[in-house]
């Protein structure tokens, strides 16, 4: 069943000598490299589910990076050079509460004995460790569980 032909991406000789640079690079991140061999065959005009079989990927994942790519069209090289243009976008959600100086005062607690902070534990917990990040004023409000995985990730 043939459906609508998507959108031409036309790239123009530079925009697909720097992608097929990228694609090729050792040290590209797979997930972008696998974005940009989807870009090259949609500017040969091939369809997304041509690319989908070709790839190995599903034909949404084509059509969502064949659409990311033209609303890129307008945007200049220099402005945004082609190996930030398979980047993901930025997630939604709440900015981070605790930010890395705030991460690196509550590794440090972790390395100080507990009897130094007055507490009659021989060993830190999730809920000792929040408690006195709380009391210490390094933060407004941290909960036992996200506190361990501080640590577990300081590591």
């Amino acid at each position: 069943m043939r459906g609508p032909k998507p959108p031409s991406v036309g790239l123009s000789p530079e925009h697909r000598a720097e992608l097929e640079a990228f694609v090729r690079r050792h040290g590209a991140p797979q997930q972008r490299a696998m974005r940009g061999r989807a870009i090259l065959p949609a500017g040969d005009g091939s369809n997304n589910s041509e690319i989908a079989r070709l790839l190995g990927v599903g034909v949404d994942t084509v059509r969502a990076w064949r659409t990311r790519w033209l609303e890129y069209a307008g945007v200049s090289l220099e402005d945004l050079g082609v190996k930030e243009r398979p980047a993901d976008a930025p997630r939604p959600g709440a900015p981070a509460r605790i930010g890395p100086e705030q991460v690196c005062a509550v590794l440090e607690l972790a390395c100080e004995a507990a009897e130094k902070s007055n507490r009659p534990i021989s060993r830190w917990t999730g809920r000792e460790i929040a408690d006195e990040v709380v009391a210490r004023g390094i933060v407004d409000r941290i909960s036992p569980r996200h506190a361990a995985r501080l640590l577990k990730r300081g590591v």
